[in-house]
């Protein structure tokens, strides 16, 4: 419900102001090139940071004969009013170290005086000075709850920054440069506001004045001005500006106003008459107006430009992604207490509707009574035969906007009829808690209704992966829908590019598998995670777990009769290129610590081990058990296993054969072993699966003995202590 009002929040803000704030950045872009061509005149000069007071007013006096008023702008360019010996009234800049006359006072032009304008009040006077103001704080706010809702999508101020993964281009681009640009956004809202209230005369008023004793003052001793202590010690990088004395009378006296105060001094012998500290608030406006602006640094303009046409990009993508949340809205054709089935669906950002809508509409199709609704409005349904859950997971397993309430609706809304579900969980995984929240609710409804088909998930919107839940539906409630493929598919992102670097003949293994090695156009992978190809470029996706050796992607892959992946990397040459992408699988890295690690595979679910064990180079324990049916299978990788175990890489290896004499599985050498697996779970030990789930289901039986006997606990207790990681399929 939190996320529910932090992002309706976010969106209320964003279309109440929407039109200020498009005007508003448009011509901020504009005006944040003004600063940068002002800096690019030749008016500053070198060692700027240096240069005392007393030079530069010694070199105007000797240059010319009156010098009326002296400024530093926020470019650190010196702006004179002088007369000069002609006699000649001139403003403009000079050097300060030779008091040569540089230039005239830059003019703004017509143009961006025109942009000025408007983007200070849309030539509405005070009203839209006052709407912009307001704009401005509208944006503070919507900086604020969006950085809310990254918060919460991050799963903490710890992984603000964290890998986002790319599911969307509109949501991935709104968050990766959201970040980027927050801290610029929100300097650029403040500074609009406080100059806002300023023009308003809202902030505190100036009232102290310089209080002098004209009775004290005195022509004796008379000093050269470059003798002056105050200008010796007062660098004119710390000068805004200064007023000189109108006449040679002694109660004339330069006004001198630095950074941090203001000054009086006699022109004679440079005492400091009066002192005035700058109030806070002079020092704010200042500031405020520099930072807002740009004036005084090229990088900062073009940080400021960068971040208000990033602006332009939150408010096309942010109603984009509105826009496809609404168009995933769900429809129905009937009552819910008519309805044999019921769908209930939770999405974060509405990835997950278009599939439970082609459920929706191909079971009514088959003449089938359908009631569709989000998680939230889980209610009574008194026809209902059959809940089909189908459900994304938000952040760190937690769940998406709109099933937030559904665990504790499931508790209080009680159904009066047996009814069966079935849980789909969608999600990428390349987070670690992948489709956490579809196993929440799984666990949740076995204890009201009966399950009749195992949590079934879904990586990164397969389409293919739905069609094979759609089978299994099928079969179990002996119906014959299909989908359409075409409206659900996403074309895929194929970032990286491969060369096949080395391949085994799969016709020469008794299970007719073949490692093939890959060199990748990038490194930014590691054993564990997941190539996914795309043989026929369309969205059917194949997933491969890697295993990195000397810097490579080798994979380990049965051949397949008319296996659509295995046959298309078994038809590689070496030398061929191809794309796919990598998919980060942080769930199933080796742990960097831990007191033992024990690796668990059958057949082609070594390949990640492979990796993992070459890339051991602290040499923690590990032990491997791998079942194959017949010892020649083990010819493939027998000579990798053996060096790793020579150089310590790996500890000890045990190997189970199914069709050979004595026939064992691996999970029967893992009894032989219980009194060191309970011993190695006890001591914070990790156990790692990879394979087929059948083999991963009796072994998590076996495991579940191992752990109540010995360790007086469920198996589920290390795995929820991240003990036990899995990647089966």
């Amino acid at each position: 419900m939190t996320i529910s009002i932090w992002r309706y929040s976010h969106l209320t803000l964003a279309v109440s102001s929407f039109v200020f704030i498009l005007l508003a950045s448009i011509t901020g872009i504009i005006l944040a090139f003004q600063p940068i061509s002002e800096q690019m005149e030749p008016y500053k000069v070198s060692d700027f940071e240096s240069i005392t007071l007393a030079e530069t007013l010694s070199n105007l006096k000797t240059e010319y004969p009156e010098v009326l008023d002296l400024q530093i702008d926020a470019n650190q360019f010196v702006l004179a009013s002088v007369i000069t010996n002609d006699g000649e009234s001139v403003n403009g800049y000079i050097n300060p170290r030779t008091g040569q006359f540089l230039g005239d006072k830059i003019e703004v032009s017509k143009f961006f005086n025109w942009v000025t304008n408007f983007h200070r009040s849309l030539f509405l006077k005070s009203i839209g000075r006052f709407f912009v103001g307001l704009c401005s704080f509208l944006l503070f706010l919507i900086a604020v709850s969006g950085t809310v809702l990254i918060l919460k999508r991050q799963g903490g101020f710890k992984k603000f920054f964290s890998k986002i993964v790319n599911e969307n281009f509109n949501q991935y681009w709104h968050v990766v440069l959201g970040r980027l640009s927050l801290i610029p956004i929100i300097i650029i809202t403040i500074t609009g506001v406080y100059l806002s209230l300023e023009k308003f005369d809202v902030l505190p008023k100036n009232t102290s004045s310089h209080q002098i004793d004209f009775e004290t003052l005195s022509e004796i001793p008379k000093i050269d001005i470059k003798e002056f202590p105050v200008f010796k010690n007062t660098k004119l990088s710390e000068v805004k500006s200064i007023e000189f004395p109108f006449s040679n009378d002694v109660e004339d006296y330069f006004t001198i106003s630095l950074k941090d105060r203001e000054i009086v001094v006699n022109q004679f012998n440079g005492t400091i008459l009066s002192e005035i500290k700058t109030p806070l608030v002079i020092v704010f406006s200042a500031l405020s107006l520099n930072l807002h602006t740009g004036k005084g640094s090229i990088l900062w303009s073009v940080i400021l430009a960068i971040a208000t046409a990033n602006i332009l990009f939150f408010i096309y993508s942010g109603f984009a992604m509105t826009l496809k949340r609404r168009k995933s809205k769900l429809k129905n054709k009937y009552k819910k207490d008519t309805c044999k089935y019921v769908i209930l669906v939770g999405s974060e950002n509405g990835n997950t509707m278009p599939f439970a809508n082609q459920l929706q509409q191909q079971l009514i199709k088959a003449g089938e009574t359908v009631y569709i609704a989000e998680l939230n409005n889980y209610n009574t349904f008194s026809k209902a035969e059959h809940f089909i859950i189908m459900t994304s997971t938000y952040g760190e397993g937690e769940a998406p906007t709109n099933a937030s309430a559904f665990l504790e609706r499931l508790k209080s809304i009680k159904q009066e009829q047996k009814i069966s579900y079935s849980v789909v969980g969608f999600g990428s995984l390349a987070y670690p808690d992948f489709c956490k929240f579809a196993f929440d609710v799984d666990a949740e409804m076995k204890l009201q209704f009966k399950q009749e088909l195992p949590v079934f998930t879904i990586n990164d919107k397969s389409v293919e992966s739905f069609q094979e839940w759609i089978e299994l539906f099928n079969k179990k409630r002996e119906l014959q829908i299909t989908i359409s493929k075409e409206k659900l598919a996403v074309k895929p992102r194929l970032n990286n590019t491969f060369t096949v670097v080395s391949k085994t003949i799969a016709e020469e293994h008794p299970d007719s598998t073949f490692l093939i090695t890959l060199k990748p156009n990038t490194n930014t992978f590691t054993s564990g995670d997941l190539l996914a190809i795309y043989p026929e470029n369309d969205y059917r996706e194949r997933l491969y777990s890697i295993g990195k050796v000397d810097g490579n992607i080798q994979l380990s892959v049965k051949l397949h009769e008319n296996g659509l992946g295995s046959g298309f990397l078994n038809a590689l040459k070496i030398g061929a290129h191809f794309k796919a992408r990598i998919i980060k699988n942080k769930a199933f890295h080796f742990p960097k610590k831990a007191s033992k690690v024990i690796l668990i595979a059958n057949g082609t679910g070594i390949a990640p081990f492979l990796g993992m064990i070459d890339q051991n180079t602290k040499n923690i324990e590990t032990h491997f058990y791998y079942g194959l049916r017949e010892n020649a299978s083990f010819n493939l990788y027998r000579d990798a296993l053996n060096e790793n175990c020579n150089s310590k890489k790996l500890n000890k290896l045990k190997l189970a054969f199914s069709r050979e004499e004595p026939k064992a599985y691996v999970q029967d050498v893992l009894k032989q072993d219980a009194l060191f697996i309970a011993e190695a779970l006890k001591n914070k030990g990790v156990i790692m699966i990879c394979g087929s789930l059948a083999m991963q289901n009796d072994v998590f039986t076996v495991l579940n003995t191992i752990t109540t006997e010995h360790l007086n606990l469920p198996l589920s207790e290390f795995i929820e202590r991240n003990q036990i990681k899995t990647d089966c399929y």
